[in-house]
C-alpha cells in the first residue's frame, strides 16, 4: 500500500490562519458627527467593516446599489426621502441585505411600520455600542433584533412569528395591515381617510377593523380606542381645560 508524503521541510509553526470575512456595513445618516461616531465605534471591532456612509436616502440607494453590504444602519428622519423608503427600496436594489434602523423614535407605532417595510432590527440611539454590535451581528445571521428599552414597551406578544403583528394575546395574531387600520380607527380616521392613506379601497378597510374586531372580541370602535390607548397604539387626548 502507497502512503503520500509531503517533501516540505516540517514547520514548527503555520502562522497562515484562515480569517472570517467582515461583515460590511453601510451607514445612511444625515448628521456628519453621527456618521462619524458610529464609523469609529463600529471599527474597532474588527469583524466589523464600514465600507461606505452617506447622508441622504438618495446617495445611500446608489451606494447601496454598487456595494451591495452586509448591512446597512440607516435614521428614519433623513432630508429628502425617509428610512422608510430606503428599507423598501434596498429591499429591491439589494435583497441579501439586510437592515438595522436607529432612531430616537421608540413610539410602537413607528415600530410598526419599520419592520413592516422590511427593517430587521430596531435600535434606540440611547442604546450602548454593545448592544448595536449585538444587532448588527444577530441581522446578519438572519435573526431579528429589537432593542431591549423597545421590546420593554412592547404589549405582549406584539410580534408574533413570520413578523405578523399582534396587538394581544388574542388566540389569531392581528396582522400588519390589520394592526395599521387598529391605529388609524383609535386615532378617529374615517374610513374613506384611511383607505387613502393606506391606499386601499373602503371595503377593505371595513374587513380589516371586522378582523380586528373579531380577533380582539371587541365590538364596538370605543371599545378599539381603549384598547389601543392601553396598549400605547395611540396616545390619549387629554381634554382642554376651559
Amino acid at each position: 500500500m502507497q502512503v503520500a508524503h509531503d517533501s516540505r521541510p516540517a514547520m514548527l509553526f503555520d502562522f497562515k490562519t484562515e480569517s472570517k470575512p467582515r461583515i460590511r456595513v453601510v451607514l445612511v445618516e444625515d448628521h456628519a458627527i453621527m456618521r462619524e461616531c458610529l464609523r469609529a465605534l463600529i471599527e474597532v471591532d474588527q469583524g466589523l467593516d464600514v465600507v461606505g456612509d452617506f447622508a441622504s436616502v438618495e446617495a445611500g440607494l446608489n451606494g447601496i446599489r454598487d456595494l451591495q453590504p452586509d448591512v446597512v444602519i440607516t435614521d428614519l428622519a433623513l432630508p429628502g426621502l425617509s428610512g422608510i423608503d430606503l428599507l423598501r427600496e434596498v429591499n429591491r436594489i439589494s435583497p441579501r441585505t439586510r437592515k438595522i434602523v436607529l432612531t430616537a423614535h421608540d413610539n410602537v407605532q413607528y415600530v410598526s411600520a419599520v419592520l413592516g417595510a422590511g427593517a430587521d432590527g430596531y435600535v434606540l440611539k440611547t442604546t450602548s455600542g454593545e448592544e448595536l454590535m449585538r444587532a448588527i451581528r444577530a441581522v446578519f445571521k438572519g435573526q431579528h433584533f429589537l432593542c431591549k428599552a423597545i421590546t420593554a414597551k412592547l404589549p405582549a406578544d406584539f410580534i408574533a412569528d413570520d413578523r405578523e403583528y399582534c396587538a394581544s394575546t388574542a388566540a389569531r395574531p392581528v396582522t400588519k395591515r390589520e394592526l395599521e387600520v387598529l391605529t388609524c380607527v383609535a386615532a378617529g380616521q374615517t374610513t374613506k381617510v384611511i383607505a387613502r392613506n393606506l391606499g386601499v379601497s373602503p371595503k377593505t378597510v371595513e374587513k380589516h377593523r371586522q378582523q380586528v374586531m373579531n380577533k380582539l372580541n371587541i365590538h364596538e370602535v370605543a371599545g378599539l380606542t381603549r384598547y389601543a390607548i392601553a396598549n400605547g397604539l395611540v396616545e390619549q387626548k387629554v381634554p382642554e381645560r376651559i
